[in-house]
């Protein structure tokens, strides 16, 4: 009866693509499953019994704790308002430049994925900041909304990212089960850091592709970037001293934060609280924490902790009734067998969870989709690193994609009407086809995402 297993997996995706909420959906329909295939004597009652010790293992898993400190970084720093001075002086940098506004957009976009790790936050701030003032200088409205949507989103890739700290979790979980399967009874573990070292190399990458595609707009298309130009009224003196007073703040954050997770010297729970803190102290120094934006912050980072956790809880009871169904040795069989071996597979995969992100939030895949898939690809002979950081740019562009892509919804939200839907769509493609473009050069030079985790090993 292993074939109800991916009537599950297919019942599940549609419920979530139909908009049922997530975790409800996840426990919901897997307890359906399990009951009628226990009347059916076809599921052993121990997965379900299983189910309080899963649970109790995720709430007290010290990777996972990691969450809500970066979530309440991330706000805080929003709170803080450094990407306004930050935007404000690099655009000044770049003034008489052509397509200046949008390079400062994207360093912009750069600076506070490694700070903050929040692709909303990131996109709202530079919509609110940048997009009034680019129409207004000129810019084509199309490529002005793909810039601050691919900007925002890159907090997705460059490390302290959360999707990374959830893949971690997953990843491992995967990897260890594979090695068990192949009779390796001390499997090696996957940390965050390995990750966030993983991804460092492909976000900088990504920047930097960014930045020549918006360079080569300015080259070939002048009529679509104009120079920014700034009044007299608005330049003021002492550039580099305000260069220097903007970029430190976030800089220092990401080196007590990246450096320390990295250099093995925190934990990234650890590193965490220290980010947590020190966005803490930085809204105080700037004078723009007032009681009401710490009662914000303190709700906010409570309702997307329990949000997450509640999909992590919801994930665990599809996981242990999809495995009681035989589906992780239904999956092994269909995908191992497959002509071509790991680059089928992975071409697979690839494209797959590209088409999901269309409809589905990339923590619905990395919670249905990827258990069930990373053991056969790592039985293949996938290095968990360089899998990890595919998926992570290939679930970049769920943000991106239309009808359901967040970064979208956001832009939309903040946007004034004289900016069209359309052109928010529009406007995000040329960025989709640089990331996928990403992913083929990761596909072919794996070491781009191999070589620095094994440096610091």
């Amino acid at each position: 009866m292993e074939w109800l297993s991916l009537v599950l997996f297919a019942l599940v995706l549609i419920a979530l693509m139909v908009g049922f909420p997530v975790a409800f959906t996840l426990a919901g329909v897997s307890i359906l499953f399990a009951f009628g295939a226990l009347l059916a004597g076809v599921f052993d009652m121990a997965f379900i019994q299983a189910i309080p010790s899963r649970i109790y293992s995720i709430m007290t898993n010290s990777t996972l704790l990691a969450v809500p400190l970066f979530i309440f970084m991330g706000l805080m720093l929003e709170k803080s308002k450094i990407a306004d001075q930050l935007l404000l002086t690099l655009a000044e940098v770049f003034k008489g430049v052509r397509g200046g506004l949008g390079i400062a957009v994207i360093l912009v976009g750069a600076l506070l994925a490694a700070s903050t790790g929040l692709v909303g936050a990131t996109v709202v701030m530079l919509g609110l900041l940048a997009l009034p003032t680019m129409l207004r200088q000129g810019y084509c409205p199309k490529l002005a909304s793909g810039t601050i949507c691919a900007s925002g989103t890159l907090g997705q890739i460059i490390p302290p990212s959360i999707i990374l700290i959830l893949l971690a979790d997953v990843i491992s979980n995967a990897y260890q089960q594979a090695q068990l399967k192949q009779g390796i009874f001390a499997p090696e573990t996957v940390s965050v850091g390995d990750l966030f070292a993983g991804a460092l190399l492909p976000g900088l990458v990504l920047v930097g592709l960014y930045l020549a595609y918006m360079l080569g707009v300015a080259f070939f298309q002048p009529q679509r970037v104009p120079k920014f130009q700034t009044t007299a009224a608005t330049t003021q003196p002492g550039l580099a001293l305000r260069v220097i007073k903007s970029l430190l703040p976030p800089i220092a954050l990401i080196l007590l934060v990246l450096g320390s997770i990295i250099m093995g010297m925190a934990t990234p729970t650890e590193a965490g609280a220290l980010g947590a803190l020190g966005a803490l102290l930085l809204a105080l120094a700037k004078r723009q924490l007032q009681l009401d934006d710490l009662k914000y912050v303190m709700r906010n980072t409570l309702k997307l902790t329990s949000m997450i956790f509640l999909i992590f809880i919801g994930a665990a009871f599809f996981s242990l009734v999809f495995r009681g169904l035989g589906g992780d040795d239904l999956v092994h069989d269909l995908l191992g067998n497959l002509p071509g071996g790991l680059f089928t597979l992975m071409l697979l995969t690839m494209l797959f969870l590209f088409i999901l992100g269309f409809f589905l939030d990339f923590i619905e895949i990395t919670y249905v989709v990827v258990p069930i898939i990373a053991p056969v690809l790592f039985m293949l002979g996938a290095d968990p690193v360089w899998l990890a950081i595919m998926i992570a740019i290939n679930l970049q562009t769920a943000f991106l994609t239309p009808p359901f892509g967040f970064a979208l919804f956001y832009l939309r939200g903040v946007a004034s009407n004289a900016l069209k839907t359309l052109d928010i769509y529009k406007g995000v493609w040329p960025f989709i086809v640089i990331q996928l473009g990403l992913l083929t050069l990761l596909a072919a030079w794996p070491s781009l995402a191999t070589w620095l985790p094994g440096i610091l090993q």
